[in-house]
Protein backbone atom coordinates (compact mmCIF):
# COMPACT_ATOMS: atom_id res chain seq x y z
CA UNK A 1 0.00 0.00 0.00
CA UNK A 2 1.39 3.58 -0.78
CA UNK A 3 2.03 5.66 1.82
CA UNK A 4 2.09 9.39 1.71
CA UNK A 5 3.47 11.37 4.53
CA UNK A 6 2.22 15.23 4.22
CA UNK A 7 4.10 18.38 6.30
CA UNK A 8 1.88 20.40 7.03
CA UNK A 9 -2.13 19.43 6.83
CA UNK A 10 -3.71 22.38 5.81
CA UNK A 11 -6.30 23.28 2.78
CA UNK A 12 -4.58 22.20 -0.11
CA UNK A 13 -2.53 19.41 1.94
CA UNK A 14 -6.14 18.28 3.59
CA UNK A 15 -7.72 17.83 0.02
CA UNK A 16 -5.15 15.74 -1.07
CA UNK A 17 -5.12 13.57 1.96
CA UNK A 18 -8.96 12.91 1.60
CA UNK A 19 -8.21 12.23 -1.73
CA UNK A 20 -5.77 10.12 -1.55
CA UNK A 21 -7.42 7.95 0.95
CA UNK A 22 -10.74 7.85 -1.27
CA UNK A 23 -7.87 5.86 -3.47
CA UNK A 24 -6.36 3.47 -0.94
CA UNK A 25 -3.61 5.37 0.13
CA UNK A 26 -2.48 5.77 3.54
CA UNK A 27 -1.58 9.17 4.74
CA UNK A 28 -0.01 10.48 7.87
CA UNK A 29 0.10 14.24 8.13
CA UNK A 30 2.36 16.26 10.64
CA UNK A 31 1.52 19.13 12.74
CA UNK A 32 2.31 21.53 15.52
CA UNK A 33 0.07 19.09 17.48
CA UNK A 34 -0.75 15.24 17.58
CA UNK A 35 -3.95 13.57 16.47
CA UNK A 36 -5.73 11.19 14.80
CA UNK A 37 -3.46 10.01 11.92
CA UNK A 38 -1.56 12.96 12.82
CA UNK A 39 2.23 13.24 14.26
CA UNK A 40 3.38 16.43 16.40
CA UNK A 41 5.92 17.99 14.20
CA UNK A 42 8.42 17.83 17.22
CA UNK A 43 8.09 14.30 17.89
CA UNK A 44 11.32 13.59 16.21
CA UNK A 45 11.72 9.91 16.49
CA UNK A 46 7.62 9.25 15.00
CA UNK A 47 8.37 11.78 12.31
CA UNK A 48 12.14 10.22 11.30
CA UNK A 49 10.41 6.96 11.43
CA UNK A 50 7.68 8.21 9.06
CA UNK A 51 9.66 9.39 7.31
CA UNK A 52 11.88 6.38 6.58
CA UNK A 53 8.63 4.52 6.01
CA UNK A 54 6.99 6.61 3.08
CA UNK A 55 6.95 5.99 -0.23
CA UNK A 56 5.67 9.52 -0.83
CA UNK A 57 6.68 12.46 1.31
CA UNK A 58 5.28 16.24 0.66
CA UNK A 59 5.86 19.20 2.32
CA UNK A 60 3.24 22.06 2.50
CA UNK A 61 4.67 24.17 5.55
CA UNK A 62 5.91 27.70 4.18
CA UNK A 63 8.89 29.12 5.41
CA UNK A 64 9.05 31.24 8.92
CA UNK A 65 11.08 33.94 9.60
CA UNK A 66 14.18 32.94 7.26
CA UNK A 67 14.26 29.89 6.84
CA UNK A 68 12.55 26.33 6.10
CA UNK A 69 11.25 24.52 9.48
CA UNK A 70 10.68 21.28 7.42
CA UNK A 71 14.47 21.51 6.00
CA UNK A 72 15.83 22.75 9.32
CA UNK A 73 14.71 19.62 11.41
CA UNK A 74 14.32 17.09 8.86
CA UNK A 75 15.70 18.21 5.56
CA UNK A 76 18.45 15.66 6.37
CA UNK A 77 16.58 12.30 6.36
CA UNK A 78 14.77 13.72 3.65
CA UNK A 79 17.68 13.89 1.45
CA UNK A 80 18.19 10.22 2.61
CA UNK A 81 14.41 8.62 2.61
CA UNK A 82 13.77 5.72 0.44
CA UNK A 83 10.72 7.41 -1.04
CA UNK A 84 9.89 6.85 -4.59
CA UNK A 85 8.28 10.35 -4.34
CA UNK A 86 9.28 13.97 -2.85
CA UNK A 87 7.51 17.01 -3.47
CA UNK A 88 6.95 20.74 -2.16
CA UNK A 89 4.33 23.18 -2.46
CA UNK A 90 5.67 26.56 -2.99
CA UNK A 91 4.91 30.04 -4.53
CA UNK A 92 4.60 31.51 -7.62
CA UNK A 93 5.73 34.77 -5.66
CA UNK A 94 9.43 33.60 -6.00
CA UNK A 95 9.08 35.45 -9.43
CA UNK A 96 8.15 38.73 -7.87
CA UNK A 97 6.31 41.43 -10.16
CA UNK A 98 6.56 40.68 -13.57
CA UNK A 99 4.79 44.24 -15.03
CA UNK A 100 1.93 42.06 -16.15
CA UNK A 101 4.35 39.78 -18.07
CA UNK A 102 3.83 35.82 -18.94
CA UNK A 103 6.31 34.12 -16.41
CA UNK A 104 6.91 30.10 -16.44
CA UNK A 105 9.41 27.60 -14.75
CA UNK A 106 12.60 29.38 -16.45
CA UNK A 107 11.95 32.63 -15.27
CA UNK A 108 14.52 34.47 -12.51
CA UNK A 109 13.34 34.41 -8.86
CA UNK A 110 14.64 35.75 -5.55
CA UNK A 111 12.90 39.19 -7.23
CA UNK A 112 10.11 39.41 -5.17
CA UNK A 113 8.79 40.60 -1.64
CA UNK A 114 9.26 37.67 -0.30
CA UNK A 115 12.84 36.49 -0.01
CA UNK A 116 12.50 33.79 2.30
CA UNK A 117 10.03 31.95 0.03
CA UNK A 118 11.97 31.40 -2.79
CA UNK A 119 15.37 30.75 -0.93
CA UNK A 120 13.24 27.44 0.62
CA UNK A 121 12.05 26.64 -3.29
CA UNK A 122 16.03 26.49 -4.06
CA UNK A 123 16.58 24.95 -1.30
CA UNK A 124 14.09 22.30 -1.70
CA UNK A 125 15.41 21.87 -5.36
CA UNK A 126 18.90 21.00 -4.26
CA UNK A 127 17.86 18.69 -1.48
CA UNK A 128 17.11 15.64 -4.30
CA UNK A 129 17.20 15.22 -7.48
CA UNK A 130 14.17 13.86 -7.90
CA UNK A 131 12.33 16.48 -6.21
CA UNK A 132 8.84 18.03 -7.60
CA UNK A 133 8.48 21.73 -7.02
CA UNK A 134 4.68 22.66 -7.27
CA UNK A 135 4.42 26.76 -7.96
CA UNK A 136 0.87 27.81 -6.87
CA UNK A 137 -0.76 31.18 -7.73
CA UNK A 138 -3.77 32.13 -5.78
CA UNK A 139 -4.98 28.85 -4.01
CA UNK A 140 -9.31 29.02 -3.91
CA UNK A 141 -11.94 26.40 -3.39
CA UNK A 142 -14.88 25.92 -1.69
CA UNK A 143 -15.11 27.79 1.69
CA UNK A 144 -12.04 29.56 0.80
CA UNK A 145 -12.92 32.35 -2.41
CA UNK A 146 -14.34 35.07 -4.00
CA UNK A 147 -17.72 33.60 -2.48
CA UNK A 148 -17.16 33.95 0.79
CA UNK A 149 -15.78 37.52 0.35
CA UNK A 150 -18.25 38.40 -1.08
CA UNK A 151 -20.76 37.04 1.65
CA UNK A 152 -19.13 38.25 4.95
CA UNK A 153 -18.75 42.09 3.21
CA UNK A 154 -14.93 41.64 2.33
CA UNK A 155 -14.49 41.59 -1.09
CA UNK A 156 -13.30 45.36 -2.90
CA UNK A 157 -12.97 46.01 -6.53
CA UNK A 158 -9.90 48.34 -6.32
CA UNK A 159 -9.08 50.72 -9.56
CA UNK A 160 -5.91 49.40 -10.57
CA UNK A 161 -6.02 49.06 -14.65
CA UNK A 162 -4.00 46.50 -15.85
CA UNK A 163 -3.51 44.49 -12.66
CA UNK A 164 -3.57 40.74 -13.55
CA UNK A 165 -3.11 37.40 -11.63
CA UNK A 166 -2.84 34.26 -12.00
CA UNK A 167 -5.14 31.40 -9.46
CA UNK A 168 -5.65 28.05 -9.58
CA UNK A 169 -8.75 25.68 -7.69
CA UNK A 170 -7.44 23.60 -4.94
CA UNK A 171 -8.76 20.50 -6.40
CA UNK A 172 -6.66 21.18 -9.63
CA UNK A 173 -3.22 21.12 -7.13
CA UNK A 174 -4.24 18.02 -6.08
CA UNK A 175 -4.75 16.48 -9.30
CA UNK A 176 -1.81 18.16 -10.43
CA UNK A 177 0.40 16.59 -7.45
CA UNK A 178 -1.51 13.36 -8.49
CA UNK A 179 -0.36 13.37 -12.16
CA UNK A 180 3.50 14.33 -11.07
CA UNK A 181 3.58 10.25 -9.28
CA UNK A 182 4.41 9.36 -12.94
CA UNK A 183 6.06 12.28 -14.36
CA UNK A 184 8.98 13.11 -14.44
CA UNK A 185 11.01 15.57 -11.68
CA UNK A 186 11.46 19.42 -11.77
CA UNK A 187 9.25 22.63 -11.30
CA UNK A 188 5.77 22.92 -11.97
CA UNK A 189 3.68 26.05 -12.32
CA UNK A 190 -0.39 24.85 -11.34
CA UNK A 191 -1.95 27.81 -12.19
CA UNK A 192 -5.73 27.89 -14.45
CA UNK A 193 -5.73 28.79 -18.35
CA UNK A 194 -6.92 32.56 -17.76
CA UNK A 195 -4.86 35.07 -15.63
CA UNK A 196 -7.66 38.02 -14.47
CA UNK A 197 -8.02 41.41 -12.48
CA UNK A 198 -9.25 40.56 -9.44
CA UNK A 199 -12.03 42.51 -9.80
CA UNK A 200 -13.82 40.49 -12.23
CA UNK A 201 -13.23 37.36 -10.07
CA UNK A 202 -15.28 39.64 -7.58
CA UNK A 203 -18.02 40.29 -9.90
CA UNK A 204 -18.56 36.80 -11.48
CA UNK A 205 -18.62 36.01 -7.86
CA UNK A 206 -21.27 38.73 -7.29
CA UNK A 207 -23.06 36.83 -10.31
CA UNK A 208 -23.58 33.79 -8.69
CA UNK A 209 -24.73 34.97 -5.44
CA UNK A 210 -27.12 37.35 -6.71
CA UNK A 211 -25.83 40.02 -5.25
CA UNK A 212 -24.17 43.68 -6.29
CA UNK A 213 -21.14 44.24 -6.77
CA UNK A 214 -19.45 46.06 -3.97
CA UNK A 215 -18.21 49.75 -5.47
CA UNK A 216 -15.23 50.59 -7.48
CA UNK A 217 -12.27 52.53 -4.98
CA UNK A 218 -8.68 53.50 -5.03
CA UNK A 219 -6.11 51.38 -2.98
CA UNK A 220 -6.10 53.71 -0.38
CA UNK A 221 -9.91 54.02 0.19
CA UNK A 222 -9.87 50.14 0.80
CA UNK A 223 -7.86 50.42 3.86
CA UNK A 224 -6.66 46.94 3.34
CA UNK A 225 -4.01 45.29 5.57
CA UNK A 226 -0.25 45.00 5.04
CA UNK A 227 -0.52 41.79 3.63
CA UNK A 228 -3.22 42.35 1.55
CA UNK A 229 -1.98 45.75 0.54
CA UNK A 230 0.88 43.95 -0.66
CA UNK A 231 -0.87 40.99 -2.32
CA UNK A 232 -1.22 44.63 -5.26
CA UNK A 233 2.39 45.18 -5.25
CA UNK A 234 2.89 42.03 -8.22
CA UNK A 235 1.61 41.90 -11.31
CA UNK A 236 2.25 39.06 -13.43
CA UNK A 237 0.60 35.93 -15.79
CA UNK A 238 1.43 32.52 -14.69
CA UNK A 239 2.44 30.00 -17.80
CA UNK A 240 0.72 26.30 -17.00
CA UNK A 241 2.40 24.96 -20.09
CA UNK A 242 5.17 22.52 -18.63
CA UNK A 243 2.66 20.58 -16.66
CA UNK A 244 0.26 20.02 -19.48
CA UNK A 245 3.39 18.61 -21.79
CA UNK A 246 4.69 16.57 -19.15
CA UNK A 247 2.56 15.89 -16.40
CA UNK A 248 -0.50 15.21 -18.86
CA UNK A 249 -2.20 17.36 -16.81
CA UNK A 250 -4.79 20.22 -17.41
CA UNK A 251 -6.88 22.33 -14.58
CA UNK A 252 -10.44 20.66 -14.61
CA UNK A 253 -11.42 24.70 -13.82
CA UNK A 254 -9.87 26.69 -16.39
CA UNK A 255 -11.15 29.90 -15.19
CA UNK A 256 -12.56 31.50 -11.90
CA UNK A 257 -15.75 31.27 -13.64
CA UNK A 258 -15.86 27.17 -13.77
CA UNK A 259 -14.01 27.33 -10.59
CA UNK A 260 -16.65 29.51 -8.55
CA UNK A 261 -19.50 27.54 -9.88
CA UNK A 262 -17.91 24.41 -9.07
CA UNK A 263 -17.03 26.02 -4.82
CA UNK A 264 -20.93 27.11 -5.10
CA UNK A 265 -22.49 23.36 -6.18
CA UNK A 266 -19.95 22.13 -3.70
CA UNK A 267 -21.26 23.84 -0.99
CA UNK A 268 -24.57 23.63 -1.59
CA UNK A 269 -24.62 20.17 -1.42
CA UNK A 270 -22.69 20.02 1.83
CA UNK A 271 -25.12 22.51 2.87
CA UNK A 272 -27.94 19.92 1.80
CA UNK A 273 -26.41 17.18 3.61
CA UNK A 274 -25.77 19.01 6.91
CA UNK A 275 -29.34 20.34 7.38
CA UNK A 276 -31.92 18.12 8.99
CA UNK A 277 -35.31 17.59 7.05
CA UNK A 278 -38.24 17.95 8.69
CA UNK A 279 -40.57 15.38 8.11
CA UNK A 280 -44.42 15.03 9.71
CA UNK A 281 -46.63 12.47 10.18
CA UNK A 282 -49.32 11.95 7.93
Amino acid sequence: MPLMLILGLGYTASRLAMRLRARGWQVTGVRRAAGPDMLAFDDDAAVLAAIDGATHILSSVPPEGDGDPVLARYGGAIAAAPASWVGYLSSTGVYGDAAGAWVDEASPVGRGRRTARADADLAWGALRPDMRRFRLPGIYGPGRSALDRVREGKAYRIDLPGQVFSRIHVDDIVAGVIASFDGPPGVYNLADDLPAPQNAVTEAACGLLGLPPPPLVTLEQANLSPMARAFYAENRRVANGRAKRLLGWKPLHPTYREGLAACLCEEAGTARRIVPVMVTNP
